[in-house]
C-alpha cells in the first residue's frame, strides 16, 4: 500500500556544486573548513554552500542554488 508521505531522497552536495560550476558559477577564496563560496558574473553577491562532497544537501541548500542558477538565466 503506498504512503501518502513520500519524500525524494535528498540531492548530494557535489550534485549542488555540479549544478553550479555547469551554469558558470566559480570557486573563489574565502569559505572556512566545508564552507565554499561561489561567484558568477550576473549574480549579485556571492553564494556560500556548506557541507562535504558526499553530504545529503539540506532542502534550503537545493532551494538557494535553484534560485540562484534561475537569476543568471534571466
Amino acid at each position: 500500500m503506498p504512503s501518502d508521505n513520500v519524500r525524494c531522497v535528498p540531492r548530494k552536495i557535489r550534485q549542488l556544486v555540479a549544478d553550479l560550476e555547469h551554469t558558470g558559477f566559480y570557486l573563489v577564496p574565502g569559505g572556512k573548513g566545508s564552507h565554499r563560496k561561489f561567484r558568477h558574473p550576473k549574480f549579485a553577491g556571492s553564494l556560500i554552500l556548506s557541507g562535504t562532497d558526499g553530504e545529503d544537501a539540506k532542502h534550503y541548500q537545493e532551494k538557494q542554488v535553484r534560485n540562484a542558477i534561475r537569476e543568471t538565466t534571466k
